[in-house]
């Protein structure tokens, strides 16, 4: 048995003459989607697998397939001939294009082999000087294969050792996904001992030494671990000692380090090349000739060992000496080596002599954290998504710390000045795109948003512009626009007569996934709304970059009044808040809430006259007038019995169609009459609250209600299990049976994940009259009643998800402060998302 092992994301090439078995070889041990035949390509573009005059055009395709594999980070097997040297060219130079490690899977099957299975195949007919050349071609290439920039390279020369090979797939050396912290991330320390051991103990870290005091190893008494960016070396005072407390740490599985530019300079001067000792590099030379030639060796052992850059937490983390674009995350290259060591420049010099650096974090877009050091700041500073932790320790500055996944910094100051530096630090190196600067082609064309509890989500470049239209019309100023609540499924269908929609459908659902610990929420008769409260009235400015109190605004961002009323009703909320004792007990300066805003006709007043009232008004007008007509005629004999009872039921329809929608309707002046109904805690500064049960924030909106009753006003509610689903059902009978809408059935601990992912936010269970709104006054006629129990519910729901994921995403990234686009693309993705062709009605 003979095991080879491929690195799981390569360009594996198959290479042997026809009728050597490499497409037999990558059926049995790889995907059939992860195998691209030629043969295949070329019936592709002429309908014939042996038409040779096809075969430019059918490499094309293969090419072009394979650079999309790759692209997306999948394994791709390439099955074709390749004995000649240019086209296995252009296969290592796909790999190195995309930074992937080609590896070459030669069959050198004897030429006996390879004739008697042609010869077994109709459709291989072009004789035995084929295979001979084509093996001649092997075997003249096959010494040059590792020149040719093969990192691996396996030849099995017998039937029977290629029926006797297993293939495994190997993690590359930067693949630690599986390692998800916490974590201790530590900038350049250039040889600043003394520095990094204060800030081990800050880190709260127990510092081991050997029998002479120095540190070899240093543990954490909370199973955290340290990564060191690199540049360890090099200019400071004592850089054995980094190297000695550094690599016991490495060794004995306390710390990840990876390598800086440093590093890559003194391992040659090492190996004894002809290294530029500048830099600080001569130091090093100097103190490491003061120890033993064993301890160098192990230097040297150690730093070669070091790998470019490491991916940790699923993605979530990627830690690279001078930073790391996206699209190199988790490759394997020379070219990706080079990055995370030197960075890429610009080719230019600044003032100061030294190399202009590319700023590649202005542009980065990934959903991974990127800690890295190697330029000098005063500060580490957020970009993006990425930060720098080199504050030039060595330089007079700071050693600092980022902990992950808590994004606090902690750093110690320099004892003194130990290397003057060629550029001052408080020097920028090139301008930083502001924070809260919006830019068009962050939410233009087909866009992919990580989100944390609902993986990767698309948005086509049609629901984008669709969305941008609304967004540059209608939204208010997206600084204060840091959320949209998600659209909300229905029930599934009611089996029971003469219902759409009941609560045991909402049950039963939830069951299904294995929560039973539900809250049914009463639904009000207003519109959805989102609250940002400020504490004071320099808050808005100091935090959001607008004057302003907040904002109060719709689930597609529009405000719900003008200004004037807008600031007169976040004052009253905010004396509210204030009064419960809000800002004080979540440490905040701002709010977040969702709520319903009372009544409906507070907002769509146009929508109640224009459509409502008139159908209702002209179905009141006509058909009593219809009624008389028919009766008058089924008087005198004509037979319009059916008609008439059709009618009068359609009358009746449309007195509970009135009825139905003025139940919305109160009349208000201004503020008065207005009420906010809270049931839910969105955001704080700092924090989101989707993790807290919904009793909690049912709390949080009582002290609301109960420090401001004349504006804002209670959601009722009613806790069930398993066991009363008796009680909920009585309950929202006895809701809908006074006019109400229905209620909301939602899981009791809020966020829940189940073993097929999120389990649905909410559930609406809508009453019979509500709905008479929704399908028409006639909905409940036998005709249309069938036809309405035939709702496709599956589109619905996923987009509930889909927005519920983006919208918990946003408030993550806005409760951490991230930069306003990063918040912005979510809340833009959900207004797109609603342009998907769902039924409205649902």
């Amino acid at each position: 048995m003979t095991t080879i092992g491929v690195p799981a994301l390569s360009l594996i090439v198959l290479v042997g003459a026809s009728g050597s078995g490499k497409s037999t070889f990558a059926r049995k041990h790889f995907l059939g989607t992860e195998v691209i035949s030629s043969d295949f390509c070329r019936g592709l573009v002429s309908d014939d697998e042996n038409d040779q005059a096809a075969t430019k055009d059918a490499f094309a395709v293969l090419h072009f397939i394979a650079a999309t594999r790759l692209a997306a980070g999948r394994l791709t097997v390439i099955d074709a001939t390749n004995v000649q040297p240019e086209a296995r060219r252009e296969l290592v130079a796909l790999a190195r294009e995309h930074d992937v490690l080609p590896v070459a899977i030669v069959l050198d099957l004897p030429e006996k082999v390879c004739l008697e299975r042609n010869a077994q195949r109709p459709d291989r007919d072009f004789g035995a000087r084929v295979v001979g050349r084509q093996r001649s071609q092997l075997r003249r290439g096959l010494r040059s294969l590792r020149r040719e920039g093969f990192r691996g390279v396996h030849v099995l020369e017998t039937v029977e050792a290629v029926e006797a090979v297993t293939i495994e797939r190997t993690r590359l050396f930067n693949d630690l996904l599986d390692q998800t912290g916490p974590f201790d991330v530590i900038g350049d320390i250039h040889g600043c001992r003394a520095e990094l051991e204060q800030l081990l103990g800050e880190l709260n870290y127990t510092i081991t030494r050997d029998s002479s005091g120095c540190a070899v190893d240093a543990t954490s008494s909370t199973d955290r671990k340290i990564v060191f960016v690199g540049d360890l070396v090099d200019r400071g005072p004592d850089t054995p000692g980094v190297l000695r407390l550094v690599m016991g740490m490495v060794a004995s599985g306390n710390a990840y380090c990876v390598p800086g530019n440093h590093e890559d300079k003194l391992l040659k001067a090492l190996r004894g090349k002809n290294v530029k000792t500048s830099h600080g590099l001569a130091e090093s030379l100097e103190q490491l000739a003061g120890e033993s030639d064993e301890f160098r060796a192990q230097v040297e052992t150690f730093i070669d060992g070091l790998v470019s850059h490491y991916v940790f937490d699923g993605g979530n983390l990627v830690v690279s000496h001078a930073g790391l674009v996206e699209r190199m995350h988790g490759r394997a290259s020379g070219r990706v080596r080079a990055f995370c060591l030197y960075g890429e420049t610009t080719g230019e010099t600044d003032e100061f002599g030294l190399p202009v650096r590319y700023p590649w974090a202005q542009d980065y877009r990934g959903r991974a954290m990127v800690v890295y050091g190697h330029t000098p700041t005063p500060e580490p500073e957020w970009i993006n998504n990425t930060i720098c932790l080199d504050t030039g320790v060595v330089f007079g500055g700071a050693l600092t710390a980022l902990r992950y996944p808590e994004r606090e910094l902690v750093a110690v100051q320099a004892a003194e000045q130990y290397y003057a530096p060629a550029k001052p630090l408080h020097v920028p190196s090139a301008p930083a795109r502001e924070p809260d600067v919006l830019d068009i082609t962050d939410v233009t064309g087909r866009r992919v948003i990580e989100t944390a509890t609902h993986g990767r989500l698309s948005v086509r470049a049609e629901q984008a512009g669709a969305a941008l239209e609304v967004m540059s019309r209608f939204a208010i100023d997206p600084r204060f626009l840091l959320y949209l609540p998600p659209t909300m499924s229905p029930v599934a269908t009611s089996p029971e007569p003469g219902l759409l929609e009941h609560p045991r459908q909402a049950f039963e659902a939830y069951q299904g996934q294995g929560v039973t610990e539900l809250v049914c929420e009463e639904k009000h008769m207003g519109s959805r709304a989102v609250v940002l409260i400020t504490r004071d009235d320099d808050v808005a400015e100091k935090r959001f970059g607008l004057a302003g109190r907040g904002a109060v605004h719709t689930r597609t961002g529009r405000s719900f009044f003008k200004p004037d009323l807008t600031d007169e009703l976040l004052l009253g909320l905010r004396e509210v808040a204030t009064e419960a004792g809000l800002f004080d007990e979540l440490d905040t300066s701002w709010l977040l809430l969702d709520a319903e805003l009372l009544p409906w006709s507070a907002k769509a007043g146009d929508l109640l006259r224009n459509q409502y009232a008139a159908v209702g008004a002209a179905a009141r007008s006509s058909l009593p007038v219809a009624t008389s007509a028919l009766e008058t005629a089924m008087a005198s004999g004509l037979d319009v019995g059916e008609l008439l009872e059709r009618t009068q039921r359609r009358t009746a329809n449309a007195e509970l169609f009135s009825a139905a929608y003025r139940r919305y309707c109160w009349p208000t002046d201004g503020l008065d009459g207005v009420r906010v109904a809270p049931f839910q805690v969105l955001a704080a500064e700092g924090a989101t609250y989707h993790d807290r049960p919904h009793a909690w924030h049912l709390g949080i909106a009582d002290r609301m209600v109960a420090a401001g009753p004349g504006l804002v006003t209670a959601t009722r509610r009613l806790f069930v299990d398993a066991d009363s689903w008796a009680d909920g059902i009585a309950w929202w009978e006895e809701l809908t049976g006074a006019g109400g809408e229905g209620m909301v059935v939602k899981p009791a601990a809020n966020l829940v994940r189940t073993g097929k992912g999120l389990a649905q936010p909410g559930l609406k269970v809508r009453g019979q009259e509500y709905l008479r709104i929704i399908y028409g006054p006639d909905y409940t006629e036998p005709a249309n009643f069938e036809r309405l129990r035939n709702r496709n519910l599956g589109h619905k729901r996923s987009l509930a998800l889909r927005e519920y994921a983006l919208g918990l995403e946003s408030l993550e990234r806005a409760a951490r402060g991230e930069p306003l686009w990063r918040v912005h693309e979510c809340v833009f993705a959900v207004l797109a998302l609603e342009s998907e062709p769902v039924d409205p009605r649902l």
